[in-house]
C-alpha cells in the first residue's frame, strides 16, 4: 500500500472512511466554515482530525506512516513539528469565527445541552491545569472542558477551556456572556443539577434564555417541590410506563432583580414549573446504599474502629450512651434516618417553558449526548491525559479535536438513530470503510477499488451517497 510517489507511477491508498469524512464534512458546512476561517491551513487541520479519528490513540509522530496509506484532504506528510506549528498559530479570534459560523448552522429551537468534563494533564506548565474534583478520580492536575450541543442534531458547535479547579456551577455566566458575544438569540439550555444556583437562574432569567436545569434534592428549593406534589404523586394518570415514573408539574414563581450598574430594580416574579418525578426501583436502590452505609458506621461504633471522618455521621445517625461498666450503647437514630431518605426517588427539573412532565424528562435525558461526546473525546480521540506542554499548542490540539468530535457525533447518531450498533462498534464500522482502496496515476482520473454491498449499506445508513470512481 502507497507506491513510492513519481511521474510515472500508480498510487493506490485507503480511501473509504476518509471520503466518508469528507461527505458528513460537507454536509454540515464544516468544510466551507474551515475554508472561510483558516484558508491557509484548513484542509492540514482536517487531515490532523481525520488521523485522530481513524487512527485512535496513536501519537501525531505516526502521521507519517498514515498518510502514506492513506488518501486524506492534505494528502501529503505534517510533521510533528508542523502540526505543533499549526496548533499555536490558531487565534481566538479565527476559533470564535468558527464557533459562530457553526452555530448559526444548528437549528435555534432546539435545546442546547451544557456539561463539563475533567481533562488530566502531565504538563506543570499549563497555566490552567490544576488541581480539583476529578470526576474520574485521576490523582493528575487537570483542566475542565465545557462543551454545548444540540439536543436534536447531536452535534457540537461551542467549547471552553477552563481551570481545572473551578465548579461547574462558576461557569454559568462566562457561558451566558459568550452566547450573546455571538449574537445567538432564542437559546434554550439543558443542564444537569451541578449546574443549579439560585444565582445561575436568576441570571438566565436576566438574559431572558430558556432553561431545562436538575434541581439538588437537598436543597430547601427541592423539598418544598417535593413536599408540594406529594398529595397527588401517586396517581395511576400521573404515571409514565415507558419511563418507569411518577411525575407531577409543580406551577410556581421565580423571584429576581435586574441589575443596571450597581443598582438593583425591585423584584421580578417569572412563572417557573417544577417537575417533580419519582422512581420506585431508585428509591430502593437508594435507600439499600444508604443502609449499608448505617450498617457500616453501626459496626465501626459496636468494634470500637471509629474512624475520623465519619464521626458526624456516628452522631447524626445514632444515640450513643456509655454504660457504667464501659460499654458502649448504640441506637440507631430512626426519626433522623428517615429524614434523610424520605427524598430518595425523587428527580425534580425547573423550567421556564410550558410544557408536561415527561416531555421534560425526554428533553432532561436528551442532554446525555454531551456525556457520550466526552466518551469519544477521551477515548476515540486521545483526550484522556493531555501530552502538550505549552498554552498555544493546548489550544489548537482541542480546536482539532473538536472538528474531530463534531464529525465524529454525526456519525455516532446515525448509527444510534438506525441501530447500527446492533452490528458494529464505530471502530469496526470505519476500519470496513476504510478497506475501499483509490489508484492514482498522473494524467488519469481516480479509479476505485471494489466497493461490497455491505459498505454501500452503510454509507446510504449513514446518510451518505456511496463514492463512484470519477
Amino acid at each position: 500500500m502507497g507506491a513510492v510517489q513519481g511521474p510515472h507511477v500508480t498510487t493506490h491508498k485507503f480511501f473509504g472512511a476518509t471520503y466518508l469524512l469528507d461527505q458528513i464534512g460537507n454536509k454540515l458546512g464544516l468544510i466551507d466554515d474551515l475554508k472561510q476561517c483558516f484558508p491557509e491551513n484548513w484542509n492540514k487541520l482536517l487531515s490532523i482530525a481525520y488521523f485522530f479519528i481513524l487512527d485512535d490513540n496513536s501519537p501525531l509522530y505516526m502521521f507519517e506512516q498514515w498518510d502514506k496509506i492513506t488518501k486524506h484532504p492534505f494528502n501529503s506528510n505534517i510533521s510533528s513539528q508542523r502540526s505543533s506549528e499549526i496548533f499555536s498559530s490558531i487565534t481566538d479570534e479565527e476559533r470564535y469565527k468558527f464557533f459562530r459560523l457553526q452555530g448559526d448552522r444548528r437549528i435555534e429551537t432546539e435545546y442546547w445541552a451544557y456539561d463539563i468534563t475533567t481533562i488530566s494533564s502531565y504538563s506543570k506548565k499549563l497555566e490552567q491545569v490544576q488541581y480539583g474534583k476529578n470526576k474520574e478520580n485521576d490523582r493528575l492536575p487537570q483542566l475542565n472542558l465545557a462543551l454545548l450541543f444540540g439536543e436534536d442534531s447531536g452535534l457540537p458547535f461551542y467549547y471552553r477551556k477552563l481551570a481545572g479547579a473551578i465548579p461547574d456551577v462558576k461557569t454559568i455566566r462566562i457561558l451566558l456572556h459568550e452566547l450573546n458575544a455571538f449574537g445567538f438569540s432564542n437559546v434554550k439550555l439543558a443542564m444537569d443539577r451541578g449546574f443549579y444556583s439560585a444565582k445561575n437562574i436568576s441570571d438566565l432569567f436576566r438574559e431572558d434564555l430558556k432553561f431545562l436545569v436538575g434541581v439538588k434534592k437537598s436543597t430547601n428549593f427541592a423539598k418544598d417541590a417535593i413536599e408540594s406534589a406529594l398529595p397527588q404523586m401517586w396517581k395511576y394518570s400521573l404515571y409514565n410506563s415507558n419511563m418507569n415514573l411518577y411525575g407531577v408539574t409543580v406551577p410556581g414563581q421565580w423571584d429576581y432583580k435586574e441589575i443596571e450598574g450597581n443598582k438593583e430594580s425591585p423584584s421580578i416574579q417569572q412563572p417557573i414549573s417544577m417537575h417533580v418525578f419519582y422512581n420506585n426501583q431508585m428509591d430502593i436502590d437508594e435507600t439499600n446504599h444508604f443502609f449499608k452505609q448505617i450498617d457500616q458506621l453501626s459496626n465501626e461504633l459496636i468494634s470500637g474502629k471509629r474512624k475520623e471522618m465519619n464521626e458526624k455521621s456516628y452522631g447524626k445517625y445514632f444515640k450513643i450512651t456509655m454504660g457504667h461498666d464501659s460499654t458502649i450503647d448504640i441506637t440507631p437514630n430512626d426519626e433522623q434516618i428517615f429524614e434523610t431518605r424520605k427524598d430518595y426517588g425523587f428527580v425534580i427539573l425547573l423550567t421556564n417553558e410550558k410544557m408536561d412532565a415527561f416531555t421534560a424528562m425526554k428533553l432532561y435525558r436528551a442532554k446525555d449526548v454531551a456525556e457520550k461526546a466526552f466518551g469519544h473525546l477521551k477515548e476515540r480521540l486521545n483526550m484522556r491525559r493531555m501530552l502538550v506542554s505549552s498554552e498555544l499548542s493546548l489550544e489548537g490540539k482541542l480546536f482539532v479535536q473538536f472538528i474531530a468530535l463534531i464529525l465524529v457525533s454525526y456519525i455516532n447518531k446515525k448509527m444510534h438513530d438506525n441501530n447500527i450498533y446492533r452490528k458494529y462498534t464505530m471502530a469496526k464500522l470505519l476500519k470496513k470503510l476504510n478497506l475501499i482502496e483509490c489508484f492514482e496515476k498522473p494524467g488519469f482520473k481516480m479509479q476505485l477499488g471494489e466497493i461490497l454491498k455491505e459498505q454501500k449499506e452503510i454509507y446510504i445508513s449513514l446518510g451518505i451517497d456511496p463514492p463512484e470512481s470519477s
